[in-house]
C-alpha cells in the first residue's frame, strides 16, 4: 500500500458533557488554535474547528470566536487546512406533544445563520451534515431545502463542503446535491460513525457506505470513543482518509486522557505501519481540489 492519507484533527467538538471528563479540553480561541497547531505539527493536514464560550466552555457558534481562531491559525507559520463546523444551531427538542411545544434548549436557526461564519471567513472546508436524525432527545434538522441553501452559500463563498454522513441514507441525500449540481468538483464525504446514534464503526458499514458513493468521490471516516483508533486501519484499508481528535475521543488508552497531538501521533503510526504515508497540507489541498485561503 503506497498512497497518501489525509489526517483531520477535530480539536474540541460541540459537546458540553465532555467538560466534566477532561479538564484540558480546549475552550478559549487561543487554546483551540494552539491545540490545532500542535495537531498540525504532529501530522494533521486538516483541523476541524468548533468554538466554545471562553468563560464557561459550553459549545458556541459565535462568529467572533471563529474569527479569533482562524486569525491565529492564518497568522501562524503552518499552512494547515481549516475546516469550520456548520453543524451547530440545528437542533430542536420537543417539550410537549399535546400541544406540540419546543423546549427552550432548541437552537434551530435558518441555514444562513448556521453557516454565516464559514461564508464570511472562507476556510477551505466547512461541514454540511446531510440528514435529519435523532440524537437522544434532540433532533438535528437537515431538510433538503436546508442542505441546498447551505451548499449554495458555501459554493458562492468558495468553500468546499465536507458532506457528513452518519448512515447510508445521508449519502443518498448528499448524492442528490451532487446530481443537482450543488457541489463543485469532486465531492468530499465524511463517514461519522459510532456516535451512539447513527451507524457503528464496523467494516461492513464502512464498505457499504463507500460502495454507494458517487464516482470520483473523496472520502474519509472516523469512529468515536473506543472505536477511534480501531477505525483508522479499517478506513485506510478501504481507501479512505481519517479523522481523530478530542471531539470524538478523549482517551489515549483506557483511563489515560489524551491531547489532540497524541491522538494524531497514534494515527500517524498506524498509517505508516500499514505502508501508507500522511499528506502534507499542500498535498491534501491537491487531493481535495482546494486552494490555500487567507
Amino acid at each position: 500500500m503506497s498512497r497518501k492519507v489525509i489526517i483531520t484533527c477535530a480539536v474540541t467538538g460541540g459537546s458540553a458533557e465532555v467538560l466534566a471528563k477532561h479538564p484540558n479540553i480546549p475552550k478559549t480561541p487561543s487554546q483551540i488554535a494552539e491545540a490545532a497547531l500542535e495537531a498540525a505539527k504532529a501530522g494533521a493536514a486538516v483541523v476541524h474547528i468548533h468554538v466554545r464560550d471562553p468563560e464557561t466552555g459550553v459549545p458556541s457558534n459565535r462568529q467572533e470566536l471563529y474569527e479569533q481562531v482562524v486569525k491565529k491559525l492564518r497568522d501562524a507559520t503552518t499552512d494547515v487546512i481549516i475546516n469550520l463546523t456548520c453543524g451547530m444551531d440545528g437542533t430542536v427538542r420537543i417539550d410537549s406533544l399535546d400541544p406540540t411545544k419546543l423546549d427552550k434548549a432548541s437552537s434551530l436557526k435558518r441555514p444562513l445563520e448556521r453557516c454565516i461564519h464559514a461564508t464570511r471567513l472562507q476556510p477551505e472546508l466547512a461541514t454540511l451534515d446531510c440528514g435529519t436524525m435523532a440524537f437522544g432527545e434532540s433532533i438535528f434538522v437537515a431538510r433538503m431545502s436546508d442542505l441546498r441553501e447551505m451548499a449554495a452559500l458555501m459554493r458562492n463563498a468558495g468553500v468546499k463542503p465536507e458532506l457528513e454522513c452518519f448512515e447510508l441514507g445521508h449519502i443518498e441525500n448528499a448524492k442528490r446535491l451532487v446530481s443537482e449540481g450543488k457541489i463543485d468538483g469532486r465531492p468530499l464525504f465524511q463517514f461519522c460513525l459510532s456516535t451512539g446514534y447513527g451507524a457503528p464503526a464496523v467494516p461492513i458499514v464502512m464498505q457499504a457506505m463507500r460502495d454507494i458513493l458517487p464516482s470520483g468521490a473523496i472520502w474519509a471516516g472516523f469512529g468515536c470513543s473506543a472505536d477511534q483508533m480501531a477505525a483508522v486501519p479499517q478506513v485506510v484499508g478501504l481507501g479512505g482518509h481519517v479523522r481523530v481528535g478530542l471531539e470524538d475521543n478523549i482517551y489515549l488508552r483506557s483511563g489515560v486522557l489524551a491531547s489532540n497531538a497524541q491522538l494524531v501521533e497514534n494515527a500517524v503510526g498506524i498509517i505508516e505501519r500499514m505502508g501508507a504515508s500522511i499528506t502534507t497540507p499542500a498535498e491534501a489541498r491537491e487531493i481535495l481540489g482546494v486552494v490555500k485561503r487567507g
